[in-house]
């Protein structure tokens, strides 16, 4: 009797353990950004990955991360790998002339194709991180974004 309640105590403190090391271990996957819409094949294309609304889509410097793809057939597509789960949202450019920014007007409206995560769009400036945000649970996604030119 005395050994099948040790026995029981152990399975139990090893579930526990199991269960905890589970919690404790975020799952990473990954996020392939699938992008439509390029006037044409010229430049490439710049796709910001954000997990914070302070900083989208200005402030690419507190992006994730940033990948620079190029664009065939004019579509092009950017792979985030070992992305932990969590919310992000996605912004993307044409950088048409290849000078790693966005080019804009005097009024601040830019002159290469833009584009958002849930295609959100802004009124009168960028879309909204609340509108661009989705939710990754660590595993495989593929989100589609198309390009437009203002």
């Amino acid at each position: 009797m005395k050994s099948i309640i040790i026995l029981s105590g152990i399975y139990a403190i090893s579930l526990f353990v199991q269960n905890a090391e589970g919690r404790s271990a975020k799952s990473t996957g990954t996020l392939v950004v699938e992008m439509t819409g390029f006037r044409n094949d010229q430049g490439n294309v710049s796709v910001a990955l954000f997990n914070q609304g302070q900083a989208y889509p200005k402030s690419p410097e507190k992006a994730v991360a940033i990948i620079y793809s190029r664009i065939v057939n004019k579509k092009a597509s950017a792979t985030f790998d070992q992305l932990p789960a969590g919310e992000y949202a996605v912004s993307v450019y044409h950088d048409e002339n290849n000078n790693k920014k966005m080019d804009t007007n005097i009024f601040g409206i830019p002159k290469e194709g833009v584009g958002a995560s849930n295609d959100a769009r802004g009124h009168f400036g960028p879309p909204k991180y609340q509108d661009a945000k989705f939710y990754f649970d660590g595993t495989t996604k593929s989100i589609s974004i198309r390009i437009v030119y203002l």
